[in-house]
């Protein structure tokens, strides 16, 4: 297992989504408790990407998500699917990438610093689990390489370690 790693900030970030890719494999492991899984996959990404200000996991309980392994802030609880954007992804089951929040219609304000975000639901056999939500202190800080390469290690979570 993977304990520490470092990933080279001065590459592109096709590069460090790659490495990262990488470690992530070699860090999680489905013999391990789920929540040290996502908390380490947090940490990775936060620790990965400076542009992150706030990281975490909303796992679906089948009415609602509620708040999970995080890295940042303090943070809502509970969003009611279709409310903001982590509801709302969750609900079309579609990554959305909000180039600035506050223009994103019903947005959640849990951090007045998170001003950019993306979001990509969790599915496993047609079932909802829940989503990863990542903000940025920076507006229009996600694109669709970073969509690509999150759907990417969220695939390999679900299908490897949930």
């Amino acid at each position: 297992m993977v304990e520490e790693f470092v990933i080279e900030k001065t590459q592109s970030i096709q590069k460090q989504y790659e490495d990262l890719s990488t470690i992530i494999k070699g860090l999680l492991n489905k013999n391990d408790n789920i929540l040290s899984n996502l908390s380490n996959f947090t940490a990775a990404l936060k620790q990965t990407f400076d542009k992150i200000n706030w990281v975490g996991f909303y796992m679906f309980d089948g009415e609602k998500m509620y708040l999970g392994p995080f890295q940042g802030k303090v943070a809502c609880t509970q969003i009611k699917l279709g409310k903001g954007v982590c509801g709302t992804s969750a609900l079309s089951r579609k990554t959305i990438i909000a180039a600035d929040v506050n223009k994103f219609p019903g947005h959640i304000v849990c951090d007045s610093d998170s001003k950019s975000e993306i979001v990509i639901p969790l599915i496993k056999n047609d079932k909802l689990m829940g989503v990863l939500d990542i903000d940025s202190a920076s507006l229009n800080a996600f694109d669709e390489t970073d969509k690509k390469y999150l759907e990417y290690i969220c695939n390999f979570l679900i299908e490897e370690i949930f």
